[in-house]
């Protein structure tokens, strides 16, 4: 590593952690919600796409809210949004074994923790992180965002354990309850960011309350309305729609389709955990990559060999060994997609109004997040299988890579704060 990089991790190595078990935390519900659809199904008589469906409408509303909590991370920082959004999601995700069958109430619950979930999505997460990283920061945001692999690899077997031990109801309310105070403890005591030193530094200097709607962090960037017209920006948001639609439909069906292999539901859980061990090693690898060559490459072949996961699973009466592969390509390749986007962002956005730019991307992202699972639900309730999802799926991954491999250069940030100066 570069003395400066060293130099950072030195300095931010706890926010680092923090951040990463934070977003382990957001993520649970999505790397669980394969473990609860057949339970759910079998209570309630409910489908694929009804099951699926509260993830959705958890992305469509985050599509709306993302970029208003964007704006609000510019203006007033991360810490005391991800506090109180651990603290709420906690408290939904537990109330989701409250459920009685009846769908509107389903639906009810999942809008409540939407609002929650607004809060703890990677927006927060990855800004805290670009906020004190410089050199090293496609590794911060490799480790950082490591903590959805991280929650993949525990998350499905612990959960279908709970399940087994306690049923459907009482692994919500230890999933909720439990990580939310492991979360809430962490980042209470050590996610501390560059937001909340400037924020600091302007009520120790006693600011005037008309400059304080001035963006927290004084660096160079682009305007929200300049990042919207911007084609670089555009392209990356294009890519980053794509992969969530197809991504996000496999994570949360793949348990399902491996299923339909002939694979017992233990086996099913823990060969799904794959997946997360390898989003590790994608995430440390590719951002140890993007801090020395440019991101379009990096980005643009990681992002296209997620094709390949999905023409494995295609293939008929496919082996424990292949499913393997495909899972550790899915894991390696699809694991990075938010990194390779925040990444992205930050280097042709700039990080003044970050919040505001990645807010506006993060709501596509909801947006195919939740599009994507029903999406899948609605091909294997027609058709009976995920056949037509996974050749989508291939075609979509190799369209996503392209987009990034045709980005231009970066933008030299240097010169235009030195011109601003």
């Amino acid at each position: 590593m570069k003395p400066q990089e060293i130099a950072e991790f030195r300095a931010h190595w706890k926010l680092v952690m923090a951040a990463s078990l934070g977003f382990a935390f957001s993520s649970i519900v999505a790397v669980s919600a394969g473990i609860f659809m057949e339970p759910l199904g079998k209570e309630f008589h409910w489908g694929r796409t009804i099951t699926a469906s509260g993830t959705s409408v958890t992305a469509i509303l985050t599509f709306l809210m993302s970029p208003i909590f964007g704006m609000l991370v510019d203006r007033w920082g991360t810490r005391s949004m991800a506090l109180w959004g651990i603290v709420l999601a906690g408290v939904m995700i537990a109330c989701f074994g409250l459920t009685t069958g009846a769908v509107w109430l389903w639906i009810v619950m999942w809008a409540i923790y939407a609002f929650a979930a607004v809060m703890i999505k990677s927006t927060v997460w990855s800004a805290a992180v670009s906020s004190v990283f410089t050199s090293g920061r496609g590794l911060a945001l490799g480790l950082t965002l490591s903590g959805t692999a991280l929650a993949q690899i525990i998350i499905p077997p612990i959960s279908n354990m709970l399940i087994d031990a306690y049923g459907w109801r009482g692994a919500f309310f230890c999933l909720g309850l439990g990580g939310g105070a492991l979360a809430f403890a962490v980042c209470y005591l050590f996610f501390f960011d560059g937001y909340a030193m400037a924020k600091r530094q302007r009520d120790m200097a006693k600011t005037p309350v008309a400059k304080v709607e001035k963006p927290l962090l004084d660096v160079p960037g682009l305007t929200l309305a300049q990042a919207m017209r911007n084609r670089d920006l555009q392209m990356i948001a294009a890519s980053t729609f794509i992969m969530m639609v197809i991504t996000i439909a496999l994570n949360v069906h793949q348990f399902e389709i491996l299923r339909a292999t002939g694979i017992s539901r233990t086996n099913a859980a823990y060969l799904t955990s794959i997946a997360g061990v390898a989003g590790i090693a994608g995430k440390l690898i590719t951002g140890w990559l993007l801090d020395r060559y440019h991101a379009r490459m990096i980005g643009g072949v990681t992002l296209g060999v997620s094709a390949l996961a999905f023409l494995i699973l295609l293939m008929p009466h496919v082996t424990v060994t292949w499913i393997i592969i495909a899972m550790f390509i899915n894991g390696y390749s699809g694991g990075t997609k938010l990194q390779i986007a925040s990444f992205l962002t930050s280097a042709y956005g700039g990080m003044r109004h970050f919040g505001a730019i990645f807010g506006v991307i993060a709501s596509l992202i909801a947006a195919g997040s939740g599009l994507g699972p029903v999406l899948a639900g609605m091909v294997f309730d027609k058709t009976g299988s995920y056949d037509l999802f996974l050749i989508c799926g291939t075609i979509g991954s190799l369209v996503s890579g392209v987009i990034v491999l045709a980005l231009r250069d970066y933008p030299d940030w240097s010169q235009v704060k030195a011109a601003a100066a």
